[in-house]
């Protein structure tokens, strides 16, 4: 199984981005050759649709399960389609997340946020 995890550093050891479509980076884990790969997020360039680039990247890596903070409406629907679980992050680094999936410790996420939730920050709003 691929999981896949939104993180602020191509590091394993890095600390999670809580958000989907906006994250710089995910880490993806194959839990049978226990490997981690780090891709560039290409949504967190777009203008609009970062959560459908980020969703279809995903799919296109065979990712199986995501571990995140929130996921936009329109991101989890191309998750979904793909049978994605997705699960929300408890607040530690990566191997510790993934820890925490393995054992069946984290929350799945069966409900997007609002639209533009990951940009927030950007615009100082809050």
């Amino acid at each position: 199984m691929k999981i896949a995890i939104t993180c602020v550093k191509k590091d394993k050891d890095s600390m999670i981005d809580e958000r989907f479509g906006r994250c710089n980076y995910f880490t993806i884990y194959d839990t049978e050759s226990k490997s981690f790969e780090h891709v560039e997020n290409k949504g967190v360039t777009s203008a609009q649709g970062a959560g459908i680039a980020a969703g279809q990247q995903l799919l296109d890596h065979g990712v199986e399960a995501l571990i995140t903070g929130h996921v936009g409406p329109n991101a989890m629907k191309i998750l979904q389609s793909g049978n994605v679980s997705i699960y929300k992050c408890s607040g530690k680094n990566i191997k510790e997340e993934i820890d925490l999936l393995l054992d069946n410790k984290l929350e799945n996420i069966n409900n997007a946020v609002p639209p533009h939730s990951g940009m927030r920050n950007r615009h100082g709003r809050a």
